[in-house]
């Protein structure tokens, strides 16, 4: 399949899975809705590789996958990564404690690095034990109970899809 037939299939297949951006910007922001957005594209054939190569056609190697649907569904311009941490560094400011912030500037670095996979729900643990040299307790000292861990994690990533300018 050519780039732009595959262009042209997601382009099509696209609404089966979001009605339009905002709805995508909702699904997106959430781990747990982005999963299942993510698996709903792979079962249709768009899995990580063919997003991964669409990204490079498109030259957003620096961009989430979110840019890559938006640009293809919706002719937005791709946001590098950077960016988007950069505007959600703002709001974290100014929603979160000095230790969560710490915490999810870390996190961030991370995202800005190497994609939205480390958003993902199953790398807050991971993360914690990178951020804390293992040792949960201190983090659940610093940062509050694991559910309200979840819930910084989570609710935090709401920011950096947020519709800029």
């Amino acid at each position: 399949m050519s780039s732009q037939q595959f262009i042209e299939l997601l382009y099509v297949q696209l609404p089966e899975f979001v009605k339009d951006e905002a709805e995508l910007r909702q699904l997106w922001s959430a781990p747990d809705t982005r999963r299942k957005l993510l698996q709903g594209l792979e079962e249709k054939g768009f899995g990580a590789d063919q997003l991964a190569e669409m990204q490079r056609i498109i030259e957003a190697e620096n961009s989430d996958l979110f840019d890559v649907l938006a640009h293809v569904a919706y002719a937005l311009p791709p946001v590098p990564r950077q960016e988007r941490a950069k505007n959600a560094r703002l709001y974290i400011h100014s929603k979160f404690t000095s230790k969560q912030e710490v915490f999810l500037n870390f996190v961030l670095q991370h995202y800005v690095s190497t994609g939205v996979q480390e958003l993902a729900t199953e790398k807050l643990t991971p993360l914690l034990q990178l951020r804390y040299q293992n040792s949960i307790a201190d983090a659940l000292a610093d940062l509050g109970p694991a559910a309200e861990i979840g819930q910084v994690f989570a609710g935090f990533q709401r920011y950096l899809y947020e519709r800029v300018g």
